[in-house]
């Protein structure tokens, strides 16, 4: 198996930190409403239409001052490493900031870049190439993520299934190709909307040295593509000029069950390394020109619909048909691939590359509230008799190409034979409880997985939860370093029985207060991570590293163990992804009203145990804090 690697035009010292693109929602809640009572003094464009109106007059993405940044940065590492390592630390950055030193001359040089009118977003094109289209290993299982649907008990048969999920997307499809799209908006303000226009009609390209995204007209390419026994079928949306509707999905959808034959899996190549993708991908081209034109059918399409031949039951079984099935039945390349299994079970698998978490479940959030609370017509309707067939889209395969096709295969299965994937649906209490105890359901979360983790190891570890910045323009996510002396207090206390309850509460409350306002500095611009690697792409070729780049607590303390992120629907029953370091695990949460559901991924470390510490973790919480609550006075009843 290869080993995992950074892009090749980023240096390997940096590989651990720019691992910081997961999916993300806010625990403060995205509005999708009118926006009627919004914050003034955001110019609106309508000439760009509705859902871009706001593009232009977006804040653009500060630059931190060099102070600010070597402040919040040594407390974060204060947190993870000795006393000693510290010393050394803090000498580093003092050297860097000092007047006239290094750090001053990278730091005009990024203000510079962020005042040029050219350029939007200092960070954007950087960080698209280094954490998402420069990375050179496979995006499942290391990038890409996926949603599990809660089941349609009205729906059990796949095709209908299929139908509704697919007739819901279209409708969400229309709003983004004509603009109609509400803005999100984030405490009245509008968020960035640039990056929907990655979400239908587009598809990462694999390349030598790095990917790029291609788009497609939408008006040009009226089709989706759905796979079934690997082989790929083109389904128009538009006949004659009328769109296709429900019944008319689920016929093709039926036919295509009942005509599809087992076929070379041309799908996994997509889910190899990007090194040997774009090879193999050259090889098809070479091999036939009909292979060019089958590219082009599914990198066009509007999304895919993947008919899976699998019948997961468990939350674990269903994790893992959404996260990577057999490897063979997709493209991975797509932003957009709905999945349905033979006993009617869905889910959805996410590209990472140039859209984050919030644009992916904002569509799966109202695919499904539209299904389940009857807000579309998915009744009966007339069937064309004029309709043909869905058409296979067929590849011509050499030996070259077969080889490819078989090193893809096993690579992929040793990727995932070397993980492992717990499902932990915690059912004591949710976000409805938690606000009773006056905390902040996703600061209240992440302290339990730090607790869960002191339980397991005995200390605490560098860990990342997303942060958005999509109140800037081109805006994506930034870090927040969720461990601080605050949260490392409130572990060793909970975990010290002597110490009285009293004083873990209050320790507990300090960790709170401090993961937020790492999190509010974060999404406004002002985290760590970002500005500390925009600082180093300035470099010129010739210039020394600085020593605070050279320093072992640089690396150790953007060193992910636990990369965590909150994405909550009450549609969805499990969302997720991989650990992003060989030592370390990916935990995806959700916050439902009455639930929280873990999501843990490592590669052989103990899923399992992490999730007995997490189930551990969220009792012992609830009982610290159930006293405090029990003695609030009774709300007088009216």
């Amino acid at each position: 198996m290869a080993p995992r690697r950074a892009a090749s035009s980023v240096p390997e010292g940096e590989f651990r930190m720019r691992f910081a693109h997961r999916p993300y929602l806010a625990s403060r809640k995205i509005s999708r409403e009118n926006g009627a009572d919004r914050m003034t003094g955001y110019k609106e464009d309508i000439s760009k239409g509705n859902m871009l109106r706001f593009e232009d007059s977006l804040p653009r993405l500060p630059v931190p001052s060099l102070e600010e940044t070597s402040r919040r940065y040594l407390k974060s590492v204060h947190a993870v490493v000795s006393e000693a390592e510290y010393a050394r630390t803090k000498s580093a950055v003092e050297a860097f900031i000092r007047p006239g030193g290094q750090g001053e001359a990278l730091q005009k040089r990024l203000e510079a870049r962020a005042a040029d009118p050219k350029i939007k977003n200092w960070l954007a094109e950087w960080w698209n190439q280094a954490a998402y289209l420069g990375y050179r290993d496979p995006v499942i299982p290391y990038v890409s993520y996926f949603y599990s649907y809660r089941d349609d008990r009205e729906r059990r048969d796949p095709a209908k299934r299929a139908a509704a999920i697919t007739t819901a997307a279209l409708e969400f499809k229309a709003k983004v190709d004509d603009g109609s799209l509400e803005p999100e908006y984030l405490r009245k303000e509008p968020q960035a909307m640039s990056s929907y226009q990655y979400m239908f009609n587009c598809c990462r390209i694999p390349a030598d040295g790095e990917d790029f995204p291609r788009k497609y007209s939408a008006a040009e390419n009226q089709h989706i593509v759905v796979v079934r026994k690997n082989q790929f079928f083109k389904v128009p949306l538009v006949v004659d000029g009328q769109q296709l509707n429900v019944s008319e999905l689920e016929q093709q959808f039926k036919r295509i069950y009942e005509i599809a034959q087992p076929a070379p899996p041309v799908g996994v190549l997509t889910v190899a390394d990007r090194d040997h993708w774009t090879a193999a991908r050259k090889t098809l081209v070479a091999a036939d020109a009909a292979n060019e034109v089958a590219l082009q059918d599914i990198e066009s399409a509007g999304f895919v619909v993947c008919l899976d031949d699998a019948k997961p039951v468990t939350l674990a079984e269903r994790a893992h048909q959404y996260w990577h099935g057999d490897g063979s039945n997709r493209w991975f390349d797509k932003p957009l691939q709905f999945i349905i299994n033979d006993n009617g079970s869905a889910g959805f698998m996410g590209e990472h590359s140039m859209m984050d978490g919030t644009p992916t479940h904002r569509l799966n959030d109202h695919v499904n509230n539209l299904i389940f609370n009857k807000k579309i017509d998915l009744s009966a309707q007339t069937v064309r008799s004029q309709l043909a067939d869905p058409k296979p889209i067929t590849f011509k395969l050499n030996d070259a190409s077969n080889e490819a096709i078989d090193i893809a295969h096993q690579y992929h299965r040793k990727q995932i034979a070397s993980h492992e994937l717990v499902v932990q649906a915690y059912q004591g209490y949710g976000k409805g409880l938690i606000k009773k105890f006056k905390c902040s359901p996703d600061a209240f979360v992440q302290m339990t997985i730090q607790l869960a983790y002191f339980k397991m190891y005995g200390k605490n570890r560098p860990t990342y939860e997303s942060a958005s910045t999509r109140k800037f323009a081109e805006g994506r996510t930034e870090t927040t370093r969720t461990v601080s002396d605050e949260s490392v207090a409130f572990c060793k206390a909970h975990q010290d029985h002597t110490t009285p309850r009293e004083e873990v509460v209050k320790l507990f409350r300090a960790a709170l207060a401090q993961h937020t306002k790492y999190t509010q500095e974060a999404s406004s611009g002002h985290g760590v991570d970002r500005h500390l690697f925009g600082l180093k792409k300035l470099l010129q070729p010739g210039e020394q590293l600085p020593e605070i780049y050279q320093d072992p607590a640089f690396a150790y303390s953007s060193s992910w163990y636990l990369s965590t992120s909150q994405l909550s629907s009450e549609y969805f029953n499990g969302y997720g992804w991989s650990q992003v370091i060989d030592d370390g695990f990916g935990i995806a949460y959700m916050i439902n009203e009455n639930s929280i559901n873990f999501n843990i991924v490592c590669k052989r470390l103990g899923a399992d145990r992490m999730s007995h510490y997490l189930n551990e973790a969220a009792s012992e919480l609830r009982d610290l804090l159930m006293p405090d609550l029990a003695a609030q006075p009774e709300k007088p009843k009216l």
